[in-house]
């Protein structure tokens, strides 16, 4: 039997990667009103997610999941958001025809304000400041001022979120997801792209296919599905006096739901069993996800796994393998042998972004391309030694033509940095790699359905 679970019960267990409020009545005021506001989601958006994922981790579905590394209140702007979702539809479109399931769109946004961080504080000089850890907690300027967390952060987090979700549900329902529409965006990238020629043969595939489809009646004007599209938001639950003040009673279900995003994870440093996040996250019903790292025991990882998903319900738990190129193969068999030996029903995906973090000789923080791409090639040769899914990709991208990770077809350098770093702590894919990558995981995901029919025929000798 699972110990009683109440909303509020983490706050009996040790936390980690919390910042120290200095004006506490100011916070349970600020939490107090929050528990009151409308919920940004709802519990049935949350099960058809579930639903989804749960075909994600039968090998019938693929995730995709991405968006910024922390979302900032000074580039919140429909343009920002519009690119981003842009973008993500094309790749759900290659990814889709590639390997001929549907794709489970998720976003990292209306939401994903909180970052832990690798140490509590920062020096620049002779100062020292509590580390930059969202603009849901403190700003990015260091100043004391700045760096000081504030509770009135947490309420215009929760509105931007609400401003994001109405533009992203407008977006999804009134017409802009027209499947004509996000082929043509496709096009265009293809034909601009030093390496277009090599997704040529895929978008020529695509255009054949809707071509088809018009000549015998079926289009967006006569199916809804190909002008429509269900997307979904996710972000790290990382300050859980917000999340708690999100948490809500389902009337329909009676169970409890955050209504915050309709999948929340716990990161790689706070996934302690007996910790405050795992905590929180067992009790509510959302999808979650869980961050599986380097340090990460077969072990630890079944233990984590009976705690989150403990009826081992397909769709309700997404292991986030992050690993680093140089790692995934030697760390990730062990894992996955154990979940598949226990009989554990879960969506594995890659997060090909976070163990591929160096600094550039000049200073910048960045990721290389050709590392992103070797650790989903491994993460892909891995379960299919293994005999299990790759489920899904995750990673921190942006709609706009930043120069944060360098190479990619348009080979960015590390002097090239410079030139458009925007993001506010981590590098993030630009649009242009962010569908290079879409177009060399649709070449994995096609070469795997080439690849079942051989192996199904050597399972039944």
């Amino acid at each position: 039997m699972s110990k009683p679970w109440k909303p509020d019960s983490w706050r009996a267990k040790p936390i980690a990667q919390v910042p120290t409020y200095t004006d506490t009545e100011g916070l349970s005021a600020v939490e107090e009103r929050l528990s009151s506001y409308p919920p940004l989601v709802f519990a049935g958006e949350a099960r058809k997610l579930k639903q989804g994922l749960g075909r994600v981790a039968s090998g019938e579905a693929f995730l995709l999941q991405g968006g910024d590394c922390a979302e900032s209140f000074a580039e919140h702007h429909p343009d920002n958001i519009r690119d981003l979702f842009r973008v993500f539809l094309q790749m759900a479109v290659i990814m889709t025809f590639a390997g001929g399931m549907p794709v489970v769109k998720v976003g990292r946004i209306a939401g994903q304000f909180a970052k832990p961080r690798s140490a509590p504080m920062e020096r620049s000089g002779d100062v020292e400041l509590p580390s930059y850890r969202g603009d849901i907690i403190n700003g990015i300027d260091f100043d004391e001022a700045s760096r000081n967390p504030d509770p009135a952060r947490i309420e215009m987090a929760y509105r931007q979120s609400a401003a994001t979700l109405n533009l992203l549900r407008a977006f999804a329902q009134g017409g802009y997801a027209n499947l004509d529409h996000v082929h043509q965006w496709t096009l265009g990238f293809v034909s601009e792209s030093p390496q277009g020629h090599r997704y040529q043969e895929i978008a020529d595939r695509i255009s054949e296919a809707m071509d088809f489809m018009r000549a015998c009646g079926i289009d967006a004007d006569s199916v809804a599905a190909l002008r429509t599209t269900d997307f979904f938001t996710s972000h790290e639950a990382l300050l859980l006096g917000y999340e708690q003040a999100m948490t809500r009673v389902d009337s329909t279900s009676g169970n409890w739901y955050a209504t915050s995003g309709h999948m929340v994870w716990i990161g790689d440093r706070t996934r302690q069993p007996d910790h405050a996040h795992v905590e929180y996250c067992r009790g509510v019903e959302n999808p979650i996800g869980l961050k599986c790292g380097p340090s990460l025991e077969p072990d630890g990882l079944l233990e984590l796994i009976d705690l989150l998903n403990p009826d081992n319900e397909a769709g309700r738990l997404t292991l986030i393998c992050r690993f680093g190129a140089d790692k995934v193969e030697e760390r990730l068999p062990a894992l996955v042998r154990a979940v598949e030996r226990e009989g554990r029903s879960v969506v594995w995906s890659c997060d090909p972004m976070h163990g591929n973090t160096i600094k550039a000789a000049n200073g910048y923080k960045t990721r290389p391309f050709d590392l992103i791409l070797r650790e989903v090639e491994n993460f892909f040769a891995v379960h299919r030694g293994e005999g299990s899914h790759p489920g899904g990709i995750h990673i921190e991208m942006t709609g706009k033509n930043v120069t944060e990770c360098t190479g990619g077809a348009r080979a960015i350098t590390e002097a090239d940095l410079k030139d458009r770093y925007h993001t506010h702590c981590d590098p993030r894919l630009n649009a242009d790699q962010s569908l290079e990558l879409a177009f060399l995981i649709a070449e994995l995901l096609k070469r795997d359905r080439r690849e079942q029919p051989r192996q199904s025929a050597v399972a039944g000798l």
